[in-house]
């Protein structure tokens, strides 16, 4: 008789099942052929009912935002949300608007994130499928890391969903003529109570919808020392999990442009 311990195939661990979508060819060759490389598994598809169809097959999606002819791709976020709300969605978008990407778990912004940062994601949900912890050892160094990316010229923070700071950059703390440390802790809006309720719940809610906020003006962030009539803001928000889990939010502020005097 044949001996089955030696005949049955070795088991093996099957690859990360990666769902692609985009109305564009050449994207989705070009995304199967980087992501084949690195070990996983394309599930393609051109159109939000294709997509629809292969919900059952797939472990992460990674959707394009906007589509041809009026389509989306957080239409098929809903209903994977809806059908299998544990699988990750990523959300890949040409454009910032002033509040997207709530359902997500991750939103990347095409010409500006690159193939590392999707296959750093990638990675993040596959070790939390596989069982595996994502570990931050330093608080401070990872938030330091967005810090670092978005460059010394940003005034940074990071808080929770009610305004408590969890890190200021230096220049932040610099503007503000304190050390960071001071600031950790402490709340934002019992700081600087001219903020008022209304930047407030936009805190909130992209601390709880995981939307982001963009705004061209330095309103909202009237804490901010430095100003001038002729400068334009770059103020973002944008949602990020807190080193314990919670929601939070980093706000940026940059000036990206300053009028010419009349």
């Amino acid at each position: 008789m044949p001996d089955e311990k030696h005949d049955s195939p070795k088991s093996e661990r099957k690859p990360i099942r990666v769902l692609l979508l985009d109305d564009l060819p050449e994207n989705l060759l070009l995304r199967s052929t980087i992501l084949r490389k690195h070990g996983y598994e394309s599930v393609t598809a051109a159109s939000v009912e294709e997509a629809e169809s292969k919900l059952d097959e797939i472990d992460i999606a990674v959707l394009d935002y906007h589509l041809g002819r009026g389509k989306f791709g957080t239409e098929v976020a809903e209903s994977l949300r809806q059908k299998r709300p544990q699988v990750p969605i990523i959300i890949l978008s040409a454009t910032l608007e002033r509040s997207f990407g709530g359902i997500a778990d991750m939103h990347l912004l095409k010409g500006y994130s690159s193939v590392d940062d999707l296959l750093a994601a990638l990675r993040s949900f596959e070790a939390k499928k596989r069982g595996k912890p994502v570990v931050v050892d330093s608080r401070d160094f990872y938030y330091s890391r967005i810090s670092m990316a978005m460059g010394d010229d940003v005034a940074l923070e990071i808080v929770d969903g009610e305004g408590n700071w969890q890190y200021v950059n230096d220049t932040f703390a610099s503007m503000c003529d304190r050390k960071r440390t001071w600031f950790v802790g402490k709340n934002l809006f019992e700081q600087f109570p001219e903020l008022g309720d209304g930047w407030k719940r936009t805190i909130r809610k992209v601390a709880e919808t995981r939307e982001t906020y963009v705004e061209r003006s330095p309103r909202g962030l009237p804490h901010l020392p430095v100003k001038n009539p002729r400068w334009v803001w770059n103020v973002l928000l944008f949602p990020l999990k807190l080193h314990d889990g919670r929601d939070g939010v980093v706000l940026s502020a940059r000036v990206i442009e300053k009028k010419p005097s009349i």
